[in-house]
């Protein structure tokens, strides 16, 4: 079962990553104190998966660390595609909505040349998600995502 590993979180764009042992999730803003949330309504929360990430890292032979990606969120091992838009994930107590990949950004190739098409294919780069139940999250949460019904 994914766990989540890494939380964190920016004040404002392209401003310095915050990481968190622990923190509130509201369903106004996503993450407390986090840009991302305030300025998308309905991408609030940004996962990443570490075993998808070390794939697109190792393609492009480098190794980065995943805060260099501006994701909210890592769990250790789950694969993202489109078939979970509107497919619900638990983490700890919040509950969570995936409305989008997260597209790779420009800023990739300025961190390594080709990770921005490294992170493209399989949703490596991630998922948004809109909050649905509020709470408090820490590391080692389980993850799971929900069965459709």
């Amino acid at each position: 079962m994914p766990k989540l590993i890494g939380i964190a979180t920016h004040a404002f764009s392209k401003g310095p990553i915050t990481q968190h042992q622990s923190i509130d999730v509201n369903l106004e803003s996503g993450l407390a104190n986090d840009y991302q949330g305030q300025k998308k309504p309905h991408a609030q929360v940004s996962i990443l998966s570490e075993k998808m990430w070390l794939k697109a890292c190792e393609e492009v032979n480098t190794h980065l660390d995943w805060i260099e990606r501006r994701a909210n969120l890592l769990v250790d091992d789950m694969d993202f595609s489109s078939a979970l838009i509107g497919q619900q994930i638990q983490v700890g107590s919040i509950l969570l909505e995936v409305t989008a990949e997260t597209d790779p950004c420009a800023r990739m190739d300025e961190l390594q040349l080709g990770l921005k098409k490294a992170l493209t294919p399989d949703w490596r780069g991630g998922v948004r998600c809109k909050v649905l139940r509020a709470g408090t999250i820490q590391l080692k949460d389980k993850v799971h995502l929900l069965k459709r019904v």
